[in-house]
């Protein structure tokens, strides 16, 4: 194997492992006035320092008052305690006091402000002392870019909270707040244009490129995130800008797990602080983004304000969600049924009581008077139709309970189903899963369901339907005979007909018939049905024939119609080439024979 490659893997370690040296082995390095015997040891960490006064002494504050207490002594040791950025904090610091030159860059910029406040570093001891020389670069040259402010705070997230009482961090968020302001103003201006008219409009089709900083935010810490959020905010951006950036954020984040804190404890800190931060407006984020932090949230055990922050926005765009959505994972410690029931029993009730909630929390579509809008029934046939599919998807569940199951689909209107097929397939569903239900539960259960809303399928199924209850099947049956009956009186030629009516009646899912019991009235009408079905099937039968028949005449009536034109042009021809030598003859005869005829008709008698 090649001997370079070992040679850059020693360097390497060379470099990067950090000597830990006892207080009896001070620790020199390359730097360092070598010929000059060392003075003062400063510990820090556990890490020997040797190093000499006079340096030192010139340019801190903190060290020139320790040195104080120890003018006798000849070999000098101090200990530095919770020094800001460790020991590559100090080195620097004092790499500037031998006036070792460095960059000052971004990366440790926030160390140098840090620790020159920390050793007092400033100009009382010192013209142009390290503390001047780190603020100025931070305000001059890092505050004028959003992405060296960035990278500034990404550094601070290991010096707090001295960084914050420095106002390291409020300059950085402020920079950031106002520049990410500045650009989406610029990108605003960049996609006005004048229409056709002479207007100045938005072209929405332009995509915005003033939210470019928005990736940049996600290597932040969460507390340091947070700041930033709450100030661009303040400012004035749009808060589709800020729900992007959320997302983004959570998503990279929640990948991230470091080693040094449990993924569960971040985890949970990153869901309970980005539910904080959702923008109050609708529709900022996506919906399935909000089901994915709630679900976490149900996961984590996060606070109950979380939960129900993110309840109620779900809520208010239910209509935009889907069944994956809905299936959340029960939590272990109330895992009796697969799926989180509660949780979604909650959000539907939400989205329900919007028509007649007038508290302004939410500032979700606002009217003029200061109450929500209601869901459109567009919105509601929507949610209908993914509660069936998700009544559909638990009920072959063996641990829901019946009162769980109604009462999730007897959440929504009656009004909300156009059709209540949907509905009977997950009833049907659940006594399939559930054999052990009374007949009592049976009729509850069914009394949830419009028969009369059901398809022409999903009644004939249900008139077959042994799982159901012998009411519910009678009632199916009766509905199944008027429509019948009407079917038919629509179909006699005669038109529409009166047709006697048996005297059923229809009541809270029963149908009573006189005195005669339920299993009676239960064969009469399958009898009365089979019979009803065969006169339609002869109906159709006989309409079927009489349209072929008009079929078949109107084609002969065409061929009858063709071939008569067609003599009678052939006829008309012929005359004419007969008489062509003789038309002048025979029209100067038939002129005169007309004037004659006309004389003798008009002549009076004497």
């Amino acid at each position: 194997m090649d001997r370079s490659f070992f040679h850059h893997h020693e360097e390497h370690q060379r470099h990067a492992l950090v000597p830990v040296c006892s207080s009896s082995t001070p620790r020199h390095t390359n730097w360092m006035l070598s010929d000059v015997p060392s003075d003062i040891t400063i510990e820090i960490d556990g890490i020997s320092l040797a190093l000499h006064k006079f340096p030192l002494l010139s340019r801190c504050g903190r060290i020139r008052k320790l040195l104080a207490q120890h003018r006798n002594a000849e070999n000098i040791k101090l200990e530095l305690l919770n020094v800001p950025g460790c020991l590559d904090s100090l080195e620097l610091a004092v790499k500037f006091c031998y006036g070792i030159n460095f960059e000052i860059t971004t990366t440790n910029v926030a160390q140098l402000c840090c620790i020159s406040d920390y050793l007092e570093m400033s100009e009382e001891y010192s013209n142009e002392n390290l503390s001047l020389r780190s603020e100025s670069y931070l305000e001059t040259v890092v505050c004028k870019s959003l992405e060296m402010c960035i990278e500034v705070l990404h550094q601070c997230e290991n010096l707090l909270p001295l960084a914050d009482e420095l106002r390291i961090v409020g300059k950085c968020v402020d920079s950031i707040a106002s520049k990410a302001y500045a650009e989406q103003v610029a990108s605003s201006f960049s996609r006005l244009e004048y229409s056709s008219s002479g207007r100045l409009h938005m072209n929405k089709q332009v995509k915005c490129k003033g939210d470019w900083w928005i990736e940049d935010l996600s290597v932040l810490r969460i507390d340091m995130y947070q700041k930033v959020i709450e100030a661009i905010r303040c400012r004035g951006v749009r808060p589709e800008s800020i729900g992007t950036s959320l997302v983004n954020y959570t998503e990279r984040l929640l990948k991230r797990k470091p080693s040094y804190i449990s993924p569960t404890c971040e985890e949970k800190v990153v869901i309970e602080t980005i539910s904080a931060l959702l923008p109050q407006e609708k529709c900022t984020v996506p919906v399935s983004f909000l089901f994915g932090l709630l679900r976490f949230a149900v996961m984590l055990d996060c606070n109950l304000s979380c939960k129900l922050n993110l309840e109620r926005r779900i809520g208010a765009q239910l209509d935009m969600a889907t069944l994956d959505d809905l299936l959340i994972p029960s939590s272990k410690s109330s895992g009796e049924t697969l799926f989180d029931v509660d949780t979604v029993h909650r959000i539907l009730v939400i989205f329900a009581q919007h028509d007649d909630s007038e508290d302004g929390e939410l500032g979700y579509d606002y009217d003029s008077e200061g109450s929500i809008d209601p869901p459109s029934q567009s919105a509601l046939v929507k949610v209908a139709k993914l509660v069936d599919s998700y009544l559909a998807e638990i009920a072959p569940d063996g641990n829901l309970t019946l009162g769980k199951f109604i009462a999730v689909a007897d959440t929504l209107p009656g009004y909300a189903r156009v059709t209540d097929d949907g509905l009977y397939r997950a009833v049907d569903i659940y006594l399939k899963a559930h054999p052990g239900l009374s007949d009592a539960e049976r009729k509850r259960l069914c009394n949830l369901i419009d028969f009369q809303k059901l398809s022409e399928e999903a009644t004939s199924h249900a008139a077959q339907n042994d799982r159901l209850p012998v009411q519910a099947v009678v009632q199916v049956l009766y509905i199944e005979q008027i429509k019948l009956r009407n079917a038919l009186c629509c179909a006699t030629p005669e038109g529409p007909q009166k047709v006697p009516y048996p005297s059923h009646q229809v009541t809270n899912g029963q149908v009573l018939s006189g005195q005669v019991t339920p299993r009676d009235n239960y064969s009469n009408l399958r009898r009365e049905n089979r019979e009803l079905k065969l006169e339609l099937t002869r109906m159709r039968m006989r309409l079927n024939d009489l349209e072929k028949g008009h079929e078949s005449m109107k084609q002969d009536l065409h061929k009858s119609s063709s071939k008569k034109v067609m003599s009678s042009i052939t006829k008309k021809i012929g005359r004419l080439s007969w008489f062509r030598d003789r038309s002048t003859f025979r029209g100067s005869a038939s002129a005169s024979e007309c004037s004659k005829s006309f004389a003798s008709k008009h002549t009076p008698r004497s």
